[in-house]
């Protein structure tokens, strides 16, 4: 079979038992209803009220359907009942597809009548509302009697496994199940998605709203569940179930079903309209990514790059072992596509000398037999050339993906030779073949419809099509990694820390550098004085040079006040040093010995309101806030965790040592990151804010030189 002779289907894929589909999850009644009741029900052409009804019967519903609405005895042949109460049982789902100034009394008599589950379709917003506003008042409602409500300000969802669309736009014809699970906070984005281009098939597709009583950590918990599921699309606005929605990332994570997530609302400008939209907490993005990293997820930045990644893991088959291998039929779209690997950092296949033979054999004369390949000659066989390069290409031990970067122009004979020459090599290989679009052009082309009908995904732009395919290779080698392994941290410590967190006042310096060292962190060693000759007594016993630095309460930041006095060689300068920090701030000073010279970096953690605690790894000293060169990760990790998020900061080359400084010791950089991560993680709780720099990083290791560490107020303990 050929692409040409592929069927295009054009009925929604439906069940005969929508109830045997997880009877037992708490979304049951919701995503699988036995019975549905559309309260608003009309015949009014292009209204809600008529598109909802075509949208339930034109899904092939197996379960009881039920219109309401006292202006009509009968509409599209159906009986149509004055309110739920007439109903001759309870329905699991009430559809409230009714203006908002009728939803609060059509949700009052949805509970009265025992309804389960509930759609609502309208923002919910009236004007002059009383506090607290409709969206809280519903939301309380429907927690009391625990109903789940999809909704409001949504479009709906379908449940393709199921054979129910609940939506007041019914989608065209052409739209059929699949294995995509689409969750999006934009109704927007779910019609973008949903209606407008073939080469996407949902399992199960949700416009979650505002999530007046279900959030999208109840969404992926259902789709993790539904054994069509093979990948989980997110386009999010906020986290409103912090602990189920990581618990859902790291079921995801356990039955390896990629999750992707496009996360707005990252800057202060767009998190404000967020709240604005739909009343969303945006929250710090960086705890976000941290969120992300930690339990595999996908992130994308736009939604070209979103639609690639879920057409491409949800292709059946996973890349392979190695880099990519790409086709083109153009020598100046070759060299902009290396251009642009090189920037995303996507590598090539690295194609062995059996493979280039194979090439050569085939290629037109003068081109030549490498990857990225070029296989465009005078056009002779050209199908069957592209056809066997391709083979060999995937054939080829090091590659992991083959893609040909070309357009799809239904109908033209060029374009179509080009899609057959695909099939035929996908036909040979067990390994992924894409094509790629070098335009990110409408993905609705029928050819690009039919070729991903085939299972040649068809990928939309150059840069979103290598965003999706490092993706693939992210997700790849994460799965291949071992799982992690923390060490434990040290027995009883937390509780010897306790009373002295409990107290309320941030740690000092010399405070914090103990409580690093309980917990393995290497720092230097210090003494604390509080007159001249015990200061000279100090420096003498650490051994000079030394550094100086005033210990006084209150002060967090030391050299903004000319605290800190460096490279004190004698006694006579420590003594003058000590003097003059006396004088101007107080007598009590914390002497240390100089550290040696190192790459300067920082440790920091914070207590995220939704996430609980955060760890950083950045640039430190001056830096750290000039570069803002830095990484999150959710604490605690191993060190082979830790070694990756050092390599991910843009200072990383600094490390390896430049101009005749040795290189940084890193295995012992990574061990004291994750040790701090550890130490984190313990005391979750009890700490609100760690701030660790400079961490100088040299050949022999590294050293925390200055510290400060403060405790979690009781008012703001979860």
């Amino acid at each position: 079979m050929t692409v040409d002779d592929l069927p295009v289907p054009d009925m929604p894929v439906t069940i005969s038992a929508p109830t045997s589909v997880m009877p037992s999850h708490r979304l049951a009644p919701l995503l699988t209803p036995r019975s549905v009741a559309l309260i608003g029900a009309s015949p009014k052409a292009d209204s809600v009220g008529n598109g909802m009804i075509k949208a339930l019967l034109g899904g092939g519903f197996a379960g009881r359907v039920y219109l309401i609405n006292p202006n009509y005895d009968e509409i599209e042949g159906l009986p149509c009942h004055p309110s739920l109460a007439a109903l001759p049982e309870p329905v699991d789902l009430a559809v409230i597809g009714v203006a908002n100034a009728r939803i609060e009394a059509q949700l009052a008599e949805a509970v009265r009548a025992k309804a389960r589950a509930a759609t609502i379709f309208a923002s919910c917003y009236l004007p002059d509302d009383s506090d607290p506003p409709l969206t809280e008042r519903i939301g309380a409602t429907a927690r009391a009697v625990g109903m789940p409500i999809c909704g409001g300000n949504g479009m709906g969802f379908y449940n393709f496994d199921a054979g129910l669309r609940v939506c007041g736009f019914p989608p065209p014809d052409w739209v059929v199940g699949g294995e995509i699970t689409l969750i999006t906070h934009s109704g927007s984005v779910f019609s973008a998605l949903c209606h407008n281009d073939r080469r996407f098939r949902y399992n199960l597709a949700v416009s979650a709203g505002q999530e007046l009583a279900t959030t999208t950590a109840d969404y992926l918990d259902f789709a993790l569940e539904q054994e069509s599921t093979r990948v989980v699309g997110v386009f999010l606005e906020a986290v409103r179930d912090p602990a189920g929605f990581m618990a859902g990332l790291r079921k995801a994570q356990e039955r390896d079903i990629p999750v992707v997530v496009l996360k707005v609302g990252r800057t202060a400008e767009s998190a404000a309209l967020a709240v604005s939209h739909s009343g969303a907490i945006a929250g710090d993005h960086a705890a976000h990514q941290a969120v992300f990293e930690r339990y595999g997820v996908i992130e994308v930045d736009t939604l070209d790059e979103f639609a690639n990644a879920l057409l491409l893991f949800g292709h059946r088959r996973r890349v392979a072992k190695g880099g990519l291998a790409s086709m083109h039929d153009s020598g100046g779209e070759r060299e902009l596509l290396v251009d642009r690997a090189v920037a995303k950092g996507v590598p090539f296949a690295r194609i062995n000398a059996e493979t280039t033979a194979r090439l050569a054999a085939r290629l037109d004369y003068g081109l030549e037999p490498i990857n990225p390949l070029d296989a465009w000659g005078t056009g002779h066989d050209y199908e069957g050339i592209f056809a066997d390069c391709m083979t060999a290409l995937v054939d080829d031990p090091d590659t992991a993906v083959g893609a040909l970067f070309v357009e799809t122009r239904s109908g033209h004979y060029l374009n179509e030779g080009y899609a057959r020459a695909a099939q035929a090599g996908a036909a040979r290989t067990d390994k992924p073949v894409l094509i790629v679009n070098n335009v990110a052009a409408v993905g609705d082309d029928d050819l690009a419809f039919r070729l991903t009908s085939a299972g040649i995904p068809v990928l939309i732009g150059i840069d979103p099509g290598l965003t999706a395919i490092r993706a693939a290779f992210a997700y790849r080698d994460a799965r291949a990694r071992p799982p992690m392994a923390p060490a434990p941290a040290p027995a009883d410590m937390r509780d010897r820390w306790e009373s002295r967190f409990r107290s309320g006042a941030p740690l000092d310096e010399s405070e914090s550098l103990a409580l690093f060292a309980d917990y393995g962190l290497p720092v230097l060693p210090h003494r604390i004085v509080e007159d001249g000759a015990a200061a000279v007594a100090a420096a003498r016993s650490i051994g000079f040079p030394v550094v100086l630095k005033t210990a006084m309460p209150g002060i967090l930041h030391k050299s903004d006040v000319g605290g800190v006095k460096l490279g004190l060689g004698d006694a006579s300068t420590v003594h003058a040093a000590y003097e003059d920090l006396a004088r101007r701030l107080g007598p009590r000073v914390l002497i240390a010995p100089m550290a040696g010279k190192g790459v300067e970096l920082a440790f920091g953690a914070v207590h995220d309101p939704q996430f609980g605690p955060l760890v950083m790894i950045g640039a430190g000293g001056v830096l750290i806030e000039l570069l803002r060169d830095r990484r999150f990760a959710l604490p605690p990790f191993d060190a082979a965790a830790a070694r990756r998020l050092l390599d991910g900061l843009k200072l990383r080359p600094l490390l390896d040592g430049k101009r005749g400084a040795l290189p940084a010791a890193l295995d012992a950089i990574a061990k004291a990151f994750a040790a701090f991560s550890v130490m984190i993680a313990d005391l979750s709780g009890l700490v609100q804010e760690v701030d660790a720099n400079p961490i100088v990083a040299g050949p022999a290791g590294c050293h925390a030189l200055d510290a400060l560490v403060v405790p979690k107020s009781p008012s703001l303990e979860t």
